[in-house]
């Protein structure tokens, strides 16, 4: 027999014992109410009338689809967007309700075979700003949930993406090197000291061998500026360089190197060799291991706490990332902070 509702203040009121029972016993639709009721909320009742599970009256009159979404879209604020990822996680046969506790968060996940999960619905139009990720990452750890973000694409086909934070962790011990002088070419330092580039390449993957030298890459030489290991000065005047000369030198045609540079260090205390990621189209990929012993498991994109994106280029990404079986880390930097913010593709 047909479940029946009636629409009362924006909400569905379902009214028998037994009905209550199929919905919110068995399939977690819905909250209790005082008389034994059950109120459903517009989602929800969209989404049973769709799937043929129930009937909604009004007034004593019966409301179609075109009825009942038409309210539903008036009362909450991107209907199609929510409703489409609520009906997408229902048929998946997750038990999914309405958030009610966190303003960004859309919906909980309540299954028993996992840990709660906050879901928050996209429409591939929205701009995506790290810092909010960053909130909505915080707001998760807080309750001990994971977080899932869900893309609705403009045929409203889905796209998940589970987000977290990061814990970085390799095993590259750090080595200590001799004293040696590099020379300034356009955008390369090169290292003619055969015995220094052996082992700055061997040890921890430096550079890459140009003869019996070794060519580094400006925030390598940077770092090892930094670190007291080179000494720099331009090839073709023989003219010395400081740290902060040379930082000046590099930053005219990468304007975000101290950002990177300020990576580039933590990622090396964390024990990671980190080489260049342009190929991947990321700042830099990171090995746990030495390359003879992995691939790079990591790409990592170094941003500000001001970055904005399209989900356009953040799907590239992370589609890109997957194809060479690797993670997309976004490192969100603020003055000296570091947040490493990871968002992998995953079928829910």
């Amino acid at each position: 027999m047909q479940i029946v509702g009636e629409l009362v203040d924006n909400h569905i009121l379902i009214s028998k014992s037994r009905d209550v029972g199929r919905l919110y016993n068995k399939s977690r639709f819905g909250e209790t109410v005082k008389g034994n009721k059950l109120r459903l909320s517009l989602l929800e009742g969209v989404f049973l009338l769709d799937e043929g599970k129930i009937t909604v009256f009004q007034n004593k009159e019966e409301l179609d689809f075109q009825n009942l979404v038409t309210l539903a879209a008036q009362q909450i604020p991107r209907f199609e967007i929510k409703y489409l990822v609520f009906r997408d996680l229902r048929k998946r046969g997750h038990s999914v309700s309405l958030c009610k506790d966190q303003k960004d968060i859309d919906f909980v996940i309540s299954n028993k075979d996992m840990n709660s999960c906050f879901v928050v619905s996209f429409s591939e139009r929205d701009i995506v700003t790290i810092d909010g990720i960053k909130k909505l990452v915080t707001a998760a750890e807080k309750h001990d949930s994971s977080l899932w973000f869900a893309i609705v694409d403009e045929e409203g086909d889905l796209t998940y993406y589970d987000v977290k934070n990061v814990y970085l962790k390799g095993h590259i011990k750090k080595h200590v090197f001799r004293k040696e002088k590099g020379f300034v070419f356009e955008n390369r330092v090169i290292i003619f000291d055969k015995t220094l580039s052996e082992q700055l390449h061997k040890n921890e993957f430096f550079g890459k061998p140009l003869g019996n030298g070794l060519q580094l890459s400006p925030i390598e030489a940077l770092y090892l500026v930094k670190n007291g290991i080179l000494t720099l000065k331009l090839v073709d005047t023989g003219k010395k360089l400081s740290l902060e000369a040379f930082t000046d030198f590099v930053e005219q045609y990468q304007p975000d190197i101290k950002s990177r540079l300020l990576v580039f260090e933590d990622l090396k205390k964390r024990g990671l060799i980190v080489k260049t990621g342009f190929k991947f189209g990321a700042h830099f990929r990171a090995y746990t291991k030495q390359p003879n012993e992995t691939h790079a498991e990591y790409l990592i994109h170094v941003v500000d706490k001001s970055f904005t994106s399209s989900w356009a280029d953040v799907s590239r990404a992370v589609r890109l990332a997957h194809s060479v079986n690797k993670e997309i880390i976004f490192a969100r930097t603020d003055t000296k902070d570091i947040d490493y913010v990871q968002l992998g593709r995953l079928r829910p």
